[in-house]
């Protein structure tokens, strides 16, 4: 960084409105506003689709696949909005711990939805890449293998049901 004059001086990594991190050429890390920079309805409108991309899987795909929102999925859904030619749909949504229990604008659109599939999408690919490169939490069995003793004796067998469960039908 030494030499480069930057476009704000208070924040090192803000390229523009988007900052990332780069690394001898190679850009990793999110995409994500840098909030300085974007005007207050710009910012209002990124923030509107990402928890509208939130929303969209905690409807289509439950709870859990909350967990799997990125930047990625939604700057998908950014760029369809772009594209489109009729307004998006917008919606006030309730608090939310993540927005400090404000409610907020979320977008809904086909857009979202199709952000949600490829945030789910990466994810899946995510884990089988970490799988096949044997990484990350799979770097190792989650249980030692069983002792080859107890591999050669095959399934425990099958106990009888005493006599007194054998009267009972089974429910």
């Amino acid at each position: 960084m030494r030499g480069r004059s930057l476009p704000h001086p208070l924040t090192p990594c803000c390229y523009g409105w988007l900052s990332a991190g780069i690394i001898r050429g190679r850009m990793f890390g999110i995409v994500r506003p840098c909030r300085h920079v974007l005007c207050k309805g710009l910012y209002a409108d990124w923030m509107g689709h990402l928890c509208g991309l939130c929303l969209a899987l905690r409807d289509e795909h439950g709870h859990l696949s909350r967990l799997v929102t990125n930047y990625d999925g939604l700057l998908v859904s950014v760029l369809t909005e772009a594209q489109t030619s009729a307004p998006t749909l917008r919606r006030k949504a309730g608090p939310c711990a993540l927005r400090g229990f404000r409610s907020a604008d979320v977008v809904e659109s086909k857009g979202v939805r199709l952000a949600a599939s490829v945030s789910l999408l990466l994810a899946a690919g995510k884990v089988n890449d970490h799988v096949a490169d044997g990484d990350g939490m799979y770097a190792r069995r989650p249980w030692p293998p069983a002792p080859p003793a107890w591999r050669a004796a095959g399934p425990p067998p099958v106990r009888p049901r005493p006599a007194r469960w054998a009267s009972t039908p089974p429910r």
